[in-house]
């Protein structure tokens, strides 16, 4: 099959844009219980009976209600979605930031479950499981040459926490089965995703979601790197669709002083609710930088909004999402859930950052690839600010309304074509995907090698680099690399990193030459 890399961009904005449409909202305390009751005077539940006890056909009840509450909340906004209970537990569980499992990293390999790297520290590694093992059975259960979808790997993986599981695992390495026992532990599903010194006196932390253990996960990092003798910060939000507000106000609270105003929110009735710092900030007097792109909204926005708005730090990239809705969940007695858009909220200099939605939820959703026709990824003055509201920080500087956080230093997206498309796909799971292949072939070659002598093997060689140009060829992938080699062996190396080695190697390889921390560090 031919890949047309045309659409590879708008595909990944149309992608990412769903996930802000599913994943980004702002929780406040004291979720209510919305519980569906029988209502004579409620037309809907009329009609529903009226079909499932009149109607000439059978027909799946839960099915039309689903559908009927989709259309519903069609009509109000793009963020006030209907979650169904097969959804709702995976949503639950991410933004939790923990479930009860055994602990690996696999995906399925040749109809195998192939372990890419157990979790450090958890039940797995403790038990003796290791990179490349494949898990043929789950107590008695088989797990091979099935093609189980994932959710049912994970339910049989899943259990209580102290529950055990005999697992009969495949090493490859020493060409035998071998049977482990391994006590099901809490397993961290993380949120923040490398803490690490760009150079000796800056930090960098890259948070990927605002989860229940997001605060927690940046304290523990910013700490670690304040330790290390830090006086500047990056905080990474590219690609951040947002999550729970109170963890993004208190990640702000950390960077500005007493009493300044991080977020209000205002709801139908006109009540504000205003968000003040605190004088716990442990950061409050360093550089900061916070970077976003087009994808980082809702939590990312408030966090970035308020750091620009009180002129306490530099928003780095480029123009943001524009989700300005704030949602309450609500739950169904089935396990299902509403998320209900029941406010707006505004920064502190008094802006609203929403995008319109007047024109639909698939309008708005493809409202990021109308940034990528327009030009205005590649260059500032193609952002639409001239009729948005402007807004004044507290030392004079202007600031917009109106659809997202118009950066203080616009950095554009790679310039030449060729070099995007490649970007965007080494960002799939096809490198990952590669890399375990190539570990799988010859994990000895790279068996008792510090990091500094991984880096050194790595930059010695383009045999992974010429493996990978047959790999694409080979998928139907037709995109030649001679172009970007650079690039595509800095990724590589940096795949390969991340499963070698740890999260944080993976960043040191990838940001050694990314646009935006070059624009900080300059």
């Amino acid at each position: 099959m031919k890949t047309n890399h045309k659409y590879l961009p708008i595909l990944l904005f149309a992608t990412l844009a769903f996930g802000i449409l599913l994943g980004g909202w702002l929780n406040f305390p004291g979720q209510n219980q919305f519980l569906a009751k029988n209502n004579s005077k409620n037309k809907l539940n009329k009609l529903l009976d009226f079909i499932d006890n009149e109607y000439v056909d059978k027909v799946n009840a839960d099915t039309i209600t689903n559908r009927a509450i989709d259309n519903i909340l069609a009509q109000l906004d793009p963020h006030s979605v209907y979650i169904p209970p097969s959804e709702q537990a995976q949503v639950a569980e991410s933004m939790r930031g923990e479930f009860v499992g055994i602990g690996v990293n696999f995906y399925m390999y040749k109809d195998s479950v192939a372990i890419i790297k157990p979790v450090e520290n958890g039940p797995s590694e403790k038990a003796g499981i290791q990179s490349g093992d494949r898990i043929l059975y789950a107590d008695k259960t088989k797990l091979f040459g099935r093609k189980l979808p994932t959710d049912s790997l994970f339910s049989k993986l899943k259990g209580k926490e102290g529950s055990e599981i005999l697992v009969t695992v495949y090493r490859k390495s020493e060409n035998k089965k071998i049977n482990i026992k391994i006590k099901r532990g809490v397993i961290p599903i993380k949120s923040v995703d490398a803490a690490l010194l760009l150079n000796p006196t800056t930090g960098y932390i890259k948070i990927n979601r605002f989860a229940e253990s997001t605060f927690d996960e940046f304290k523990t990092g910013l700490t670690q790197l304040k330790e290390k003798g830090i006086k500047s910060l990056v905080i990474d939000l590219r690609d951040n669709g947002g999550g729970y507000l109170e963890q993004a106000v208190a990640i702000a609270d950390e960077f500005l002083t007493d009493k300044q105003l991080i977020v209000y929110t205002k709801d139908k009735n006109g009540t504000i609710e205003k968000t003040i710092a605190t004088k716990t900030g442990s950061f409050e007097n360093g550089k900061l930088f916070v970077l976003i792109n087009e994808n980082s909204a809702s939590a990312s926005e408030i966090l970035a909004g308020a750091i620009q708005d009180n002129d306490r730090g530099t928003i780095v990239g480029r123009r943001s999402f524009g989700k300005g809705l704030v949602q309450r969940e609500m739950d169904f007695e089935d396990g299902s859930a509403v998320r209900l858009t029941i406010a707006r909220y505004y920064t502190p200099t008094g802006r609203s950052i929403q995008k319109p939605y007047t024109k639909g939820t698939e309008d708005y959703l493809k409202e990021s690839e109308s940034r990528f026709k327009s030009g205005e990824l590649y260059h500032k003055d193609s952002i639409k600010t001239p009729n948005t509201p402007k807004f004044k920080t507290p030392k004079g500087k202007i600031v917009y309304g109106g659809g997202g956080i118009v950066p203080d230093i616009f950095v554009p997206l790679e310039l030449e074509s060729s070099k995007e498309h490649t970007a965007y796909l080494l960002q799939t799971g096809i490198l990952g995907q590669f890399v375990f292949e190539q570990l799988d072939h010859n994990r000895n070659a790279f068996k008792g090698l510090t990091f500094e002598q991984f880096i050194l093997k790595m930059k010695g060689t383009d045999l992974y680099l010429n493996a990978f140009q047959k790999h694409l060829f080979k998928n139907g992938i037709n995109m030649s690399l001679d172009n970007n080699k650079d690039l595509v062996k800095r990724y590589l190396a940096a795949e390969f990193a991340r499963q070698l080695f740890d999260e944080n190697k993976f960043y040191e390889m990838v940001l050694k030459k990314d646009a935006m921390i070059d624009a900080v560090l300059k």
